[in-house]
């Protein structure tokens, strides 16, 4: 797990932000201006830090220019805002930022840039020494082949059409609604589809999900999911 720095002026996005980070195991620590996030910059080395552009004293783009001038941008920068311009976006990218997240910031998408950004520290497999029996020739990796839109979505595989994964999956949805409707429909049918398949086994639901048990459980509950409906369907089918 990683140490992970959060500056923010607002108090609900800290608390919001450090809930979900400590729920995976993160370290936290928690600054409310620029001139915090410098102390504690220097204090715990942090292995990521989440940035907000509009702050009071000093916005996080000229923090993030001073830390870039200075030689201590040695850590993936994550820029968080809810005002910001694509402009402003470009140009902490080009300073150095990691990438950029846009107020209000759901879960999801603030686990997705926190995995992004660590994974950038981790090295790649150009950077592994590569073992070889005596005897034997080096193994060199072949290139691997730009991945169409398609290919990208469903992990480089060919896939049907149409995939059938028998009557208790199929469902269909209504279309003509609003996006947050819409996908709370689709989340639902999904987790009652993986805790039916699982028997309401809270961990292994998690395991194949790839959520952890708190953000899981917490999701469910909002989404409105009987969390006794996989075991009943189990008891009933034995």
């Amino acid at each position: 797990m990683a140490n992970i720095l959060v500056v923010d002026d607002e108090l609900g996005i800290r608390d919001l932000l450090s809930e979900i980070l400590n729920d995976e195991g993160h370290t936290v620590e928690l600054a409310e201006n620029a001139a915090q996030a410098r102390a504690a910059r220097q204090r715990m080395r942090p292995d990521l830090v989440l940035l907000d552009i509009w702050m009071p004293d000093t916005d996080g783009v000229t923090l993030l220019k001073e830390w870039s001038s200075s030689g201590l941008l040695s850590m993936p920068v994550v820029m968080m805002s809810g005002h910001a311009t694509i402009e402003t976006a470009v140009e902490a990218t080009k300073i150095g930022a990691h990438s950029f997240l846009e107020k209000p910031i759901t879960m999801q998408k603030l686990l997705k840039a926190v995995e992004a950004g660590l994974a950038r520290n981790t090295p790649s497999l150009a950077a592994v020494p590569l073992a070889r029996k005596p005897g034997m020739g080096v193994v060199v990796p072949m290139p691997v082949p730009e991945l169409t839109v398609e290919a990208a979505m469903t992990g480089g595989q060919t896939v049907p059409p149409v995939v059938d994964m028998g009557p208790q999956a199929r469902q269909v949805f209504e279309l003509d609604k609003p996006l947050r409707d819409a996908r709370d429909e689709f989340e639902k049918c999904y987790f009652e589809f993986h805790l039916a398949k699982e028997g309401g086994s809270m961990t292994r639901v998690a395991e194949k999900t790839g959520l952890e048990r708190t953000h899981l459980y917490r999701k469910l509950k909002q989404l409105g999911v009987d969390l006794s409906r996989g075991k009943r369907n189990t008891s009933s089918a034995a």
